[in-house]
């Protein structure tokens, strides 16, 4: 019998060389080629067959039913936001998170969701029994009539059980855990990962019935195993907390069915993951007194406007270097921050440490919170407090100057429906703006030490 000769194949961009390189020389990664075993039973022969290829099917454009018919809505009203509208059928979604953070919690909510008007359900899970999933839906206060839990790790079988049934949903937790017994290699690995990923992409296409996996993600926070794996899902979920702090915030990485810009915003208690109604009070604090130190910005996430504390506290140093330490806000920007107030507002700051964040935890990094946090190192530098009920958003130049911002209508409307009196806003981004705040009083300013004026408290002249 011939000797079957290993290849090595790119997991970046598929192609394949007799021995192992360190580069590819197709895109150019570094150490992305892994050694593959071909067997007797290829995956082209499992599917198809070697002399056997189907024919291709053409049809034309218009004549492809609108997709928009098949979404499914769901009561988890932050999930359907995520996913662009909707659970489409036959689509494929991955979600990722750190251990502990809701992922299992999360996927269950949906299964009940889904077996009360579309049954049955089916769970598989090659981490947890049986006994585990029930407990944590009693726990949850779940009806688990209509969903079946499947403990199996055999990518095939599962495949033929699900066949054999017609259910509304599959749920696989997780990816990792799954394996096909023709790669000889082991569960989580590259080949067992992608292998396993094509084979629930096929089903569920040619089924139409949705399919969620759950992943497991690195140090790096991103779903482990190779990057094809994220390619051939359509969708990519993370969700993102920290684990003592109740709230959890769900992203989109990847989204072929609507834009991956909007977030959903979730509470996690001993019901499991409830949904915010008005995120804007989770991010910000009492404004009725004056606080130094605190700026409110309104941010966009999507189509959702956010308002968002930034807190900053500035102190003199007690090392030979200054630092500049953040949590939930872009440390390289608050440097470039520091430097624009030292130089163009004249405030001296190189011999004061300036820790800054964000309230509730959420990572902010649109280039419209740099005016609020402006006002917000200003306001602990000065020791004077930042005006009550107010809020700022602008973009800050190297140069000092407030550039304008995108959607500022939008940010105002919301500001004011919370019942912020005053704000500071670019100069150059009010001339699209045709309606009024009601009592808001608008602000407009160019220049960074314009702002820092408007935006402190009773004496904000005193020398530093």
């Amino acid at each position: 019998m011939a000797k079957i000769r290993t290849i090595f194949k790119c997991t970046e961009c598929g192609v394949m060389a007799p021995k192992w390189q360190g580069k590819c020389d197709e895109c150019g990664a570094w150490n992305s080629f892994i050694e593959e075993m071909p067997s007797a039973t290829s995956f082209f022969t499992r599917t198809a067959g070697v002399n056997h290829t189907p024919a291709a099917t053409v049809r034309a454009l218009n004549e492809i039913g609108n997709e928009e018919d098949r979404r499914r809505l769901l009561k988890l009203g932050e999930l359907s936001r995520v996913l662009g509208g909707g659970l489409v059928d036959g689509s494929v979604t991955l979600i990722g998170g750190e251990p502990g953070i809701g992922k299992s919690t999360l996927l269950l909510q949906l299964c009940a969701e889904m077996a009360t008007t579309q049954s049955p359900v089916y769970y598989i899970s090659g981490e947890e029994s049986p006994r585990q999933i029930n407990l944590r839906a009693l726990r949850l206060g779940i009806n688990t009539h209509h969903i079946y839990v499947v403990s199996q790790t055999n990518v095939n079988a599962c495949l033929a059980l699900l066949k054999e049934k017609t259910p509304s949903l599959v749920v696989v937790d997780s990816v990792q855990t799954i394996f096909a017994p023709e790669i000889d290699s082991a569960p989580g690995s590259v080949s067992q990962v992608r292998e396993c990923a094509i084979r629930l992409m096929n089903y569920a296409k040619e089924s139409d019935v949705p399919v969620f996996l759950s992943g497991h993600v690195n140090k790096e926070g991103l779903v482990a195993g190779p990057r094809v794996l994220e390619h051939v899902v359509d969708t990519v979920l993370y969700l993102e907390g920290e684990k003592f702090n109740s709230f959890r915030i769900l992203r989109a990485a990847k989204n072929r069915f609507g834009s991956i810009s909007e977030v959903g915003i979730f509470t996690m208690s001993e019901r499991g993951l409830q949904e915010v109604s008005n995120p804007s009070s989770i991010f910000i604090g009492e404004h009725e007194e004056e606080n130094e130190g605190s700026c409110v910005v309104p941010l966009l996430e999507g189509t959702r406007p956010l308002l968002v504390e930034l807190q900053a506290l500035v102190s003199p140093t007690i090392f030979g270097l200054p630092r500049r330490v953040t949590t939930g806000f872009d440390t390289a920007r608050l440097v470039m921050l520091a430097s624009v107030i030292a130089r163009r507002a004249f405030l001296k700051l190189g011999d004061k440490d300036i820790i800054a964040c964000s309230a509730g935890g959420i990572k902010v990094g649109e280039p419209a919170s740099d005016l609020a946090m402006v006002i917000a190192i200003a306001s602990s530098a000065k020791a004077l407090p930042v005006k009550p009920k107010l809020v700022a958003i602008g973009e800050v130049g190297l140069s000092g100057e407030i550039r304008p911002i995108v959607d500022l209508e939008r940010r105002l409307k919301e500001a004011c429906r919370l019942g912020f009196k005053r704000a500071i806003v670019p100069e150059r981004g009010l001339k699209d703006i045709k309606v009024s705040f009601g009592d808001m009083q608008v602000l407009p300013v160019s220049t960074v030490k314009q702002a820092i004026s408007l935006g402190l408290g009773r004496n904000n002249t005193a020398a530093e």
